[in-house]
């Protein structure tokens, strides 16, 4: 072995001993997770509660910032040139996914990030105006090839989930309906209680208390399997739109780059987190389920996801507005 290459057998040998011991000291000083949008929102939520318990896991502040705007793309390109140290993270959601089809973006989700960990999953409710003749999704697909574009689903705005889910559905289901978009999820549900649309692709909990009182009707939910929150829902895929899914999920990742050290040591914590019954309580109220993958497979899911809803995207035509 020449001294050549020994000086970079030692080089390297000692890199990965500082990048260890930096994973052991770490974190050494507080830490930001940036959550993408306003407080409020499911990914705030779970930001605060992952924030807390990282806190007292770690013995160091982990502190929460709300960078909204531009559909979370302002706060993606400052965590995505932030010191690769593991002092600045991010909450991410199925919204990563589906942006970079809708905009010019300034980086690439699939290099920009290393994926730390999944944390939640929460699936879509179709639900329908209970005057509507369809009492499953059968009858609904059925109804909505009687009258090609007649039937109206109302969504929280263009380029949202509750945009994207039923354009999935359309084109799995080989159905055609009309899109009438709203400024949040809120007001489309209102007007599908009030009749003006047909239905609404929402999330479990904005839909739920609707469901409960009557107000909405409730065909099935976006998931492989039933939510619990809903358990005598079908799942849409097997009420007849096989392989039907689509859901809203929660991680966190770290700029690239970042020590794999750091990134085990966080995943690990937010692993043992998972198992705590109050996150599980505090997933539950939101209608989310916890969701386990390594590291690697979040990479390879996020990567699936981006490819599924760029043809999604693209097959709609949808522009951003």
């Amino acid at each position: 072995m020449g001294m050549h290459s020994l000086l970079l057998k030692t080089a390297g040998l000692l890199l990965t001993l500082t990048t260890s011991v930096a994973a052991q000291d770490y974190p050494t000083k507080p830490v930001r997770i940036i959550v993408p949008f306003a407080p409020g929102a499911f990914n705030d939520l779970v930001g605060r509660i992952v924030a807390a318990q990282l806190s007292e896991r770690l013995g160091k502040q982990f502190v929460v910032e709300n960078r909204g705007g531009a559909g979370g793309i302002i706060a993606g390109e400052m965590v995505a040139n932030a010191p690769k140290d593991g002092h600045t993270l991010m909450i991410v959601s199925s919204a990563i996914t589906v942006n970079p089809h809708l905009y010019k973006m300034p980086y690439d989700p699939l290099t920009a990030y290393a994926p730390i960990a999944i944390l939640a999953t929460a699936p879509n409710v179709l639900s329908v105006n209970p005057n509507l003749p369809a009492k499953s999704v059968k009858e609904l697909v059925a109804l909505a090839r009687a009258k090609p574009g007649d039937l109206r689903y109302a969504s929280s705005g263009i380029g949202t989930f509750m945009h994207l889910g039923p354009e999935l559905f359309k084109q799995m289901a080989g159905v055609e309906m009309m899109h009438v978009p709203f400024r949040g999820g809120g007001p489309a549900l209102i007007d599908v209680i009030g009749g003006d649309s047909q239905m609404a692709f929402g999330s479990v909990p904005t839909t739920i208390a609707h469901v409960r009182s009557g107000r909405l009707r409730a065909l099935g939910v976006g998931a492989l399997k039933r939510s619990f929150a809903m358990p005598d829902v079908p799942t849409i895929d097997e009420a007849g739109v096989s392989g039907y899914q689509c859901a809203n999920w929660i991680g966190l990742v770290a700029p690239a780059g970042t020590p794999e050290p750091i990134i085990a040591k966080l995943h690990k914590e937010l692993t043992a987190m998972q198992d705590t019954p109050e996150l599980q309580k505090q997933f539950a109220n939101e209608g989310a389920e916890v969701i386990r993958m390594s590291s690697a497979e979040f990479g390879t899911f996020i990567a699936g996801e981006l490819s599924k809803w760029g043809k999604v995207v693209k097959d709609a035509g949808i522009k951003a507005q």
